[in-house]
């Protein structure tokens, strides 16, 4: 089993900041790529970062530049520093992972049960 927890979300005003943070728990042989997707009301679910087990990162156009993804291994923690937040960046945030999973043939994907970030104009 693999468990992800996220913390980090609230109110902030428009220009402001937050920090995300993910723990993922549990037994598994290690994570291949973390990230942060996010889910505004009546939108689909888009990719926010990742980065792989190497700190390759990739970012979506509408947070380069004002968003940072950093990762430890050890233990598996991932981060999402916001910066000049906007009230377009208003969603529920979920931390996910590709698993290599004990047990398992190949690997699996989890996620976490989200935290709101709400941003005010």
């Amino acid at each position: 089993q693999v468990q992800l927890v996220e913390s980090g979300g609230g109110f902030v005003q428009a220009g402001g900041s937050l920090m995300l943070s993910c723990a993922a728990s549990g037994r598994f042989f290690s994570i291949n790529v973390m990230g942060w997707y996010r889910q505004a009301p009546g939108k689909q679910r888009e990719l926010v970062a990742t980065i792989t087990s190497g700190g390759s990162t990739d970012y979506a156009d509408s947070v380069k530049g004002r968003f940072t993804i950093s990762r430890d291994n050890a233990p598996d923690t991932v981060s999402l520093q916001m910066n000049s937040l906007k009230p377009e960046d208003t969603a529920v945030y979920y931390c996910a992972a590709n698993v290599l999973r004990v047990g398992y043939s190949s690997p699996g994907d989890y996620w976490g049960q989200g935290t709101q970030v709400t941003v005010s104009s």
